[in-house]
Parts: structure tokens; C-alpha cells; sequence
């Protein structure tokens, strides 16, 4: 039986590894030790994009807890102030992966349960692309992601992110910008025609889970502090509904994109840098039910159904498997990204328990259909 002490101190521990996307070896590397020395685990490998996988247990039926182990860049000093523990990561997402961890440590029931901590959520997905390309072979996928405990997540946004570049095929001295166009101020002007576009063809409606919407979220321009800019290039993120595909925004800003670049007369090109397809789980799944019994079990009350607007790795690998799959998490949602990012000790100390008895009514449910010939 694992300690509330224990289960904070190792959450403390992890915490205190900074660990920006794709720089998660000294987690994954302390998560492999734990899972070796302390936990139980029968098998734990680290994979060649560096996520950590443990597996206990055999037959079925297969259980991934997937939990991602970077986080945005930014560093918060770790520490416990008034019941909460703060740090960068503390709700998104090292308490859902070190709960799920924990978890899965002390699972007793019939079944093969395989602990999943991966690289890259916060970036391109390479952790569980990775994953989804060595063709897991599972039943039932739970993510770790901050829901609240008595909230379960079953639908994200798509997401799609351009990276555009506005060139103006020259540059002046900065004393007489008449003779060239400033990328700059360009790229400004294409920004608010793009921006109008896609508001005029996508946002129908004020329910934000529902609507289309998009950020601009860097940019970068200039060689030097004398000399006109000759390229600007900017981020565009677009978080993209369930009912509509992420080809085709695609295809209508490949459109407008060419048509702005005659109109201004610069050269406008792009990179995909990310295209999520957007989710929503079954819910009525018999995952979905094992977690809301447990947590009706663990916290006497029956839980709501999330549609978030943000994106997850359940997203990807919800639309390459034909299997229930679910988010859940400790923590807020709000508060992940914020210079005051914390977790509840309680709460996280609660999920814990409603993870392992989630994993035993997934598999009580499995059995029971297999057993009584329900397809």
C-alpha cells in the first residue's frame, strides 16, 4: 500500500525535474527507478523517443494510463503552501502522471495494465504518435490530463498550427523606409485579412467547445535594428471543433493565403507545424462508466462530462484506435500554463484511489461483458 507521503514526495520529486518538451530523460530515467525498486512493475523500458513504459500483470483485458511527462517551458519554485503543491507541472500534467503511476502499482485484479509516461505532449505529439506507430495492442486507454476529480473528459478540439512567413523580397535602410515594404507591418496586414476570413467562414456560434478558434501565438522579423525587415514570420493556432476536419481549414487558408499574397504583393509561404484531428470519446462506454462508478465509489457523487477546448494525446490516439478511451486527472485546468500553477494534495491523494478503482470496474466490466456474450 502506497503512503500519502510517499505518493507527495515522489510528485515533489518530479516536480522539481524541469522538464521542457523533449527534455525528459531525468524523469523518465527516475520513473524507471521507482518503477523497478518500489513499484512492482514486471517490465519497464525506456523507447527510442525516450517515453517510459512499465507493465505488470497478463491476459486480458489491456489497460493503458498514458500520462505525458514535459511541460510549457517556465519555472515555478516547488513548494507546499496551505495544502497545495506548487510548481510547473503540478496540475499540467505530473499529478494525473504520477497518480496514474501509483495506481498502477498497486493493481490486483485479472488483467495486463501498462503505464505510459511520454515526451512531447506539450509539443508535437511525438510521444504518442510513437506509441500509436509500434501498434500497442490494447483494450482501454485512460489520459491523464487536470479534469477536476469529479469530472471526466470525453471530447477535445482538433488543433491546427501554421508556422507563415511574410516576404517582402527586400529591405531598406532604416532612413529611408520608402523603398521597400516592411515585412513587419506586412505581415500585420495579412494577419487581420487571414483573421477575418476565418471568422467570417468558421465561428458560428458562442459556445466555445462548439466554434472554431484561433490564436496568434509568436513572431519574429528583423536583421537589424537599422535595416527594414525582409521577412516576418508569425504562429498561427487554430483549435478546430468536433463535425468539422482539419484538411479542410487547411485547404481554405491555402486558398485565402495565395489570394492575400497577390493582393499585397509579398510572398506569404507556410509549414504545418501541427494538424490534430479533433475528438470525442463514446460515453457511454464501459470505460466511461468504470470511471464514473469510481468515482460516485470514492467521492459519493456522480461526475460531469467535459468537452474542453484545448487539445490532448487522447486526440490521436482515440483516431487510430477503434477502443474506449477516456482523459481524466487531478487539478484544474485553469491553472495549468500559469505562473501560479498548483494541485490540491488532496485531491491528487484522491485520484489515486479513483484511478486503481477504475481500473478494477474496467476490468470487472470487461469480464462480465466477455462472460455474458455482449458485443
Amino acid at each position: 500500500m502506497i503512503s500519502s507521503a510517499y505518493a507527495i514526495k515522489l510528485l515533489k520529486q518530479s516536480l522539481e525535474i524541469y522538464t521542457p518538451s523533449r527534455s525528459e530523460a531525468q524523469l523518465a530515467n527516475l520513473i524507471k527507478e521507482k518503477c523497478l525498486d518500489d513499484l512492482g512493475f514486471e517490465r519497464v523500458n525506456i523507447d527510442s523517443v525516450g517515453n517510459v513504459i512499465a507493465t505488470k500483470g497478463s491476459g486480458d483485458p489491456r489497460i493503458l494510463l498514458c500520462g505525458h511527462m514535459d511541460t510549457v517551458p517556465g519555472q515555478i519554485p516547488v513548494r507546499i503552501d496551505s495544502g497545495f503543491l506548487f510548481g510547473r507541472g503540478a496540475s499540467d500534467a505530473k499529478a494525473p502522471l504520477i497518480s496514474m503511476l501509483l495506481a498502477c502499482s498497486e493493481f490486483k485484479q485479472s488483467g495486463t495494465i501498462i503505464f505510459a509516461g511520454v515526451v512531447d505532449e506539450e509539443g508535437n505529439a511525438t510521444g504518442i504518435k510513437e506509441l500509436v506507430k509500434n501498434k500497442l495492442s490494447i483494450d482501454y486507454a485512460i489520459f491523464g490530463e487536470p479534469s477536476g476529480i469529479n469530472k471526466i473528459t470525453i471530447s477535445y478540439k482538433g488543433r491546427l498550427a501554421l508556422r507563415l512567413t511574410c516576404d517582402v523580397l527586400d529591405s531598406a535602410h532604416a532612413s529611408a523606409p520608402w523603398l521597400s515594404k516592411n515585412s513587419i507591418e506586412e505581415v500585420y496586414e495579412v494577419w487581420k485579412l487571414l483573421s477575418n476570413e476565418i471568422s467570417s467562414k468558421y465561428i458560428k456560434t458562442d459556445i466555445k467547445n462548439k466554434s472554431l478558434s484561433f490564436s496568434l501565438t509568436e513572431i519574429s522579423g528583423g536583421s537589424s535594428h537599422n535595416v527594414t525587415p525582409q521577412k516576418c514570420k508569425i504562429t498561427i493556432d487554430i483549435r478546430v471543433p468536433n463535425g468539422v476536419k482539419c484538411l479542410e481549414i487547411l485547404d481554405y487558408l491555402d486558398n485565402s493565403i495565395k489570394n492575400i499574397s497577390e493582393t499585397r504583393k509579398v510572398k506569404i509561404t507556410y509549414r504545418i507545424e501541427d494538424m490534430t484531428e479533433p475528438f470525442e470519446a463514446d460515453h457511454s462506454s464501459p470505460l466511461v462508466r468504470a470511471l464514473s462508478l469510481s468515482i460516485l465509489d470514492i467521492c459519493k457523487i456522480r461526475p460531469v462530462l467535459l468537452r474542453k477546448t484545448g487539445t490532448g494525446d487522447m486526440n490521436v490516439l482515440g483516431n487510430s484506435l477503434n477502443i474506449p478511451v477516456v482523459t481524466y486527472g487531478p487539478g484544474e485546468p485553469h491553472v495549468s500554463h500559469s505562473k501560479d500553477e498548483k494541485v490540491e494534495l488532496q485531491s491528487y491523494l484522491t485520484s489515486i484511489e479513483i484511478y486503481n478503482r477504475a481500473l478494477f470496474h474496467t476490468s470487472r466490466l470487461h469480464h462480465n461483458k466477455r462472460d455474458t456474450g455482449i458485443k
